[in-house]
């Protein structure tokens, strides 16, 4: 390489490309680490661009949809904020349910520590000859006991009496009357209101009274409005609907009595029929048999 006609000129323009060839070459080369003068300067850095911090539409504050969190201690039941409709906690933070103190909370301030030197605390002495106010009392309890007599209240001496005492004591006792019997329990014969019914019970007795009264309305306004579309039978009418039910009688029978002539009856639909035309001629003989009564009443309800 080093007797290559390229580095005879090394400011002509092919003594440069010779030399970026060979840049290339050794750079490729997975084998080469050693030295080399094209690696003397770093290349230059390619800045990363940084991509915008991501910042969620969401508010961080809001509670979190669905949470378990206020299930145990609490009136709300065991998952709160279904909807996503609360726009703060259900139920507030409070200091004594965590996992602990904050950190550095129970640190000392560097600030406030015992001096040596500080401020003087006065004795009693101090206090009763400087300021004796501040050790007067604000209010005074009640005396319970009468207050000591003087040096000069003399006591009166010589004091006797004649009277005997256990004579009069006798006497007193003899002429006494019993003493009445102290009650000790209550007497409830004796209340304003014994024997009378309570108020609670004239109550309860009004309500029901109300109650009946109302139903008994409901009932005869049911009545009335029945009663006033019940009317009798007109008997042009009556005569009438015979007429009509002994015709429809007659269209039955002959229909009935074209089938008696069957003796077998081996079908379904034989059968049904006969039974059909049966049904029909009873009904109408009873319905004849009640328009035959005497005072029909109508009532166009049922």
């Amino acid at each position: 390489v080093l007797s290559s006609p390229c580095f005879e000129a090394a400011s002509s323009p092919p003594a440069r490309s010779c030399r970026r060839l060979l840049a290339a070459m050794y750079a490729s080369s997975p084998m080469d680490h050693a030295e080399s003068i094209y690696r003397i300067i770093p290349p230059k850095p390619v800045p990363l661009i940084k991509p915008p911090m991501h910042r969620s539409i969401h508010d961080p504050k809001k509670p979190p949809t669905g949470s378990t969190f206020h299930q145990k201690g609490t009136t709300h039941p065991i998952i709160s904020n279904l909807e996503g409709a609360h726009p703060e906690k259900p139920i507030g933070d409070l200091s004594a349910r965590t996992m602990g103190s904050a950190p550095g909370t129970a640190r000392s301030v560097p600030t406030s520590y015992l001096k040596s030197k500080g401020q003087k605390v006065p004795t009693l002495a101090d206090v009763k000859r400087t300021s004796p106010d501040v050790l007067r009392p604000t209010s005074l309890s009640a005396r319970h006991k009468p207050p000591v007599p003087s040096k000069h209240d003399t006591p009166i001496h010589n004091l006797v009496s004649s009277k005997n005492f256990v004579v009069a004591n006798a006497v007193e006792t003899i002429l006494s009357t019993p003493r009445k019997p102290v009650p000790t329990g209550k007497d409830y014969l004796r209340k304003d209101d014994y024997g009378k019914v309570p108020k609670y019970l004239n109550h309860i007795k009004k309500d029901i009274q109300d109650e009946f009264d109302y139903i008994q309305q409901l009932q005869q306004q049911q009545q009335d409005a029945t009663k006033s579309w019940a009317e009798p039978l007109d008997e042009l009418e009556r005569l009438q609907l015979i007429e009509g039910l002994k015709g429809r009688w007659e269209q039955l029978n002959t229909c009935y009595q074209a089938t008696t002539h069957l003796t077998k009856l081996d079908t379904v639909g034989k059968i049904r029929r006969k039974e059909k035309y049966e049904a029909e001629l009873q009904q109408i003989e009873r319905d004849i048999e009640r328009l035959n009564r005497k005072n029909i009443i109508v009532d166009p309800m049922y």
